[in-house]
């Protein structure tokens, strides 16, 4: 019989939509996962806006003081979906109070924050993970099972790219995610923590990163009022703020196993709205991934036949493939909002099973460590080792 836990979910934006959804779907599609999750209580500090949110997306109550959430004897999972300046004290207060925790990357703004973050996860009982959704693609973990099994051999190269252009308009107004205090930097940690976790996940660890960082736009009119759901603003004044964050940040990086990696993110590449791509280059083939294409996987093998070598297009959308048993019949493809179901329950399982989650805080604070390294060799301009965790 399931088990059944409340939920706070701390943010109703985005992210909000998106974990609230996933809450909602789970039991349908995986219901041997061992819980059963209430949607007890989403909290959000406009009264207005989070009590439609409330009504919009299912939630039972809502509340505008997130430590009143996590004081509440009847929550059992606090979700943190806000901007990364408040994930460590929502975190430590939630773990502290014995409540499990998911966590919207990256896990904090600094590596200071992470480890404190971690320190707390691991003085509790409860278990943790951050919410790096694209390890729940279908299309990934079937590249983490090739590598595995040994498809590709010993990997040589790591590339990856998360592109976009949302902000490219200089006239686009001042959000929180262009002040370092609240976001901790710009797409460095929003889209190249996706593929530091990804590279982390399916290569292994980094130990050293060289990169070089910009803002393209110094100044923006300061917002007038937020569009709840990407952090667009409806409005702009004529006064204008300080760009704080980088604008496009780019590295190259040494793995613990010999392989050479770079990364790029920007929000700066006209045209690419959500473009997350990453190929895997070994002795014996490679792996290559688009978002934009995520029910196909591209695998090379070395050792095929030479007259019908080439890259093959998987279209991961058959039972046998990872996760994909749960949804529709073969050749009916799933969308990027079935990934944080994946999340929600592989995260259930854990619970229901006593086991560690994944990525959890430590994970987590692996990615914030490499994150940091390339933030300082971006200002040093020199190779810096990733600290421990």
């Amino acid at each position: 019989m399931a088990t059944r836990l409340n939920i706070g979910l701390l943010g109703y934006s985005f992210m909000g939509k998106a974990h609230s959804n996933a809450f909602r779907k789970v039991s349908m599609f995986f219901p041997d996962t061992g819980v059963e999750p209430v949607m007890k209580a989403i909290c959000g500090s406009n009264r207005e806006n989070v009590a439609e949110a409330a009504r919009t997306f299912g939630w039972e109550e809502y509340d505008t003081n997130w430590e009143n959430v996590v004081a509440r004897d009847d929550i059992d999972v606090i979700d943190i979906c806000t901007p990364g300046n408040l994930h460590m004290p929502m975190a430590i207060a939630a773990l502290e109070a014995g409540k499990h925790v998911i966590c919207e990357k990256p896990l904090a703004n600094n590596l200071e924050e992470a480890r404190a973050m971690l320190r707390a996860a691991e003085g509790s009982q409860a278990k943790t993970m951050v919410a790096y959704n694209y390890r729940r693609v279908p299309a990934v973990a079937l590249a983490r099972q090739l590598i595995e099994e040994g498809r590709i051999g010993q990997i040589y190269h790591w590339r990856a790219v998360y592109l976009q252009d949302w902000i490219i308009d200089p006239d686009f107004p001042m959000v929180w995610r262009f002040e370092k205090d609240k976001a901790g930097s710009g797409p460095h940690g929003d889209l190249n923590a996706h593929i530091i976790d990804l590279a982390l996940h399916l290569v292994g660890d980094i130990q050293a990163v060289v990169a070089a960082e910009t803002t393209f736009i110094k100044e923006r009119p300061l917002a007038e009022s937020i569009d709840a759901s990407l952090g667009a603003s409806g409005g702009k004044s004529d006064r204008m703020g300080k760009v704080t964050v980088d604008d496009a940040t780019l590295f190259l990086a040494r793995f613990a196993n010999g392989a050479l990696g770079s990364f790029e993110a920007t929000r700066f590449a006209a045209g690419r709205r959500n473009h997350n791509r990453f190929e895997i280059n070994g002795s014996k083939g490679s792996i290559a991934f688009n978002l934009e294409k995520m029910n196909e996987l591209q695998f090379y093998s070395r050792e095929d036949e030479g007259h019908i070598q080439g890259f093959r297009e998987i279209i991961v959308n058959e039972g046998v493939h990872p996760y994909m048993s749960a949804w529709w019949p073969p050749g009916h493809i799933v969308g990027w909002e079935h990934t944080f179901v994946h999340e929600v329950k592989d995260f259930f399982e854990a619970i229901a099973n006593d086991r560690e989650a994944s990525p959890n805080f430590r994970e987590g604070a692996r990615v914030q460590a490499v994150l940091e390294a390339a933030g300082d060799s971006a200002k040093s301009d020199r190779w810096r080792e990733v600290p421990e965790v």
